[in-house]
């Protein structure tokens, strides 16, 4: 008989799981990693209706998208075009970045498939009398390293001449010469640290659902046990 358990604990490992894995997901598609350095959008700048120059626009790169604005799309709200700037695996813009994108899509594929997996735990937590919660952790802790190697690969890749044009002669692996980071490149960042963060409450998540009040819960013959 499914016993359906849930405990605050658990449910906080449930919901901090499935947002980590849609904060890495949005992150590796965004092409917001790097922000380039301040480009003109015509020559000359074209002047807004008081009369001054519009500021210059920063283009972005991803790891394998990008965000430009076009020249005959300045003065159209929205104009940026963003999209891929690699049609296949092998156009992305180095070597690390390559690296960088095995990595990331490897570490995402597990987070999501436990995400999956959490929504179900509420109902079924062992697996040939192996803790799922248990299980769950260790792939989260997997996943985060999967996550770290991709990540520390990125800077790698800086001084390749897809990053050189976006962001100057300056830009070195490591140094971003005169770009930025991004919003996603911060948010992978964030996901990695609570993916672990879901690694450590996954054995929380475990204790709570397996305490002596829940045992007793069974035995008095409740199929829905709800515990702080």
């Amino acid at each position: 008989m499914c016993h359906v358990i849930v405990t605050c604990r658990s449910m906080l490992w449930t919901l901090l799981s499935i947002v980590v894995a849609f904060a890495e997901l949005i992150a590796f598609m965004s092409a917001d990693w790097l922000v380039g350095r301040p480009r003109a959008n015509g020559t000359p700048p074209p002047a807004n209706r008081s009369g001054a120059l519009t500021d210059p626009y920063r283009p972005t790169l991803g790891i394998y998208s990008r965000c430009l604005k076009l020249q005959h799309l300045v003065n159209v709200k929205r104009g940026s075009l963003c999209g891929p700037y690699a049609e296949s695996f092998g156009e992305i813009a180095s070597g690390f970045w390559q690296a960088t994108a095995i990595f990331l899509v490897t570490g995402i594929l597990i987070l999501c498939a436990v995400a999956f997996v959490s929504v179900f735990t509420m109902c079924v937590q062992s697996f040939l009398k192996k803790s799922i919660f248990n299980i769950c952790g260790l792939l989260q802790g997997i996943a985060g390293l999967f996550l770290i190697l991709g990540l520390i690969l990125h800077p790698a890749g800086w001084g390749s001449q897809k990053v050189v044009d976006y962001c100057g002669p300056d830009v070195s692996p490591y140094q971003l010469g005169a770009c930025s980071l991004g919003w996603a490149f911060y948010t992978a960042v964030g996901g990695t640290v609570l993916t672990f963060l879901c690694a450590v409450l996954s054995a929380q998540a475990e204790i709570a659902t397996s305490s002596d009040k829940v045992q007793e819960e069974i035995e008095e013959g409740k199929n829905l046990i709800c515990l702080l």
